[in-house]
Order: C-alpha cells, then structure tokens, then sequence
C-alpha cells in the first residue's frame, strides 16, 4: 500500500506472516505492559518513545502496535533515520495469528 496520500509503505497482517516466516525483523513500538499481555513470537519491543534509539541495518524491519497509529509514526521516523522500515496495517488488532504473553 502506497500512494501520494499514504507515503508509508504498509504491509497487512496477512503479509507480515509470511515475511516472518523468512526471518524478518518486527518491532513492537507498543508499551511494555501492551506488550507483556500478548506479543508476537519473536517480536522486538520497543517503545515509540525510544524509537530513534534503534540502530540496526536489518532490511527491512517491520513495525507494529496495536492499531497501525503508532507503527505509522515510527515508520515514518525509522526512514527519515534511513532505515528500510514497514508499517504493519491495523496492527495488533488485525493479526490473528498466535501471541505469547510475558517478555
């Protein structure tokens, strides 16, 4: 998903299961406490308050929260930062694929 209008490169929830499935990098910008009630395995946590602490050349990364709001801004933040970064639509609350709960 891109256009003028949606500057943010954007993948669904459907897609990202398939990148995960070769090994891609995910970032959960959601809070610790959203995070610790139920994440995807292998999930990165890390806050969108501490976003421009990320520094890795992994490509791309995929980012997600719960809604696809805060991802948005952190994707647009990580690729002003140059990193190849992409937003995950709709969030925690469009996957429906299995979540663990706790670190």
């Amino acid at each position: 998903m891109f256009s003028i209008f949606n500057p943010v490169k954007s993948v669904s929830t459907e897609e990202l299961a398939e990148a995960l499935q070769r090994n891609s990098k995910l970032l959960d910008v959601r809070t610790p406490g959203e995070y610790r009630s139920g994440h995807i395995r292998r999930s990165i946590n890390l806050p969108l308050n501490k976003i421009t602490d990320y520094k890795d050349d992994s490509k791309p990364v995929y980012i997600i929260c719960q809604s696809g709001m805060r991802s948005r801004k952190a994707t647009k933040i990580l690729r002003k930062n140059g990193v190849e970064a992409i937003n995950v639509h709709g969030g925690m609350n469009q996957w429906r694929g299995k979540q663990v709960t706790g670190k």
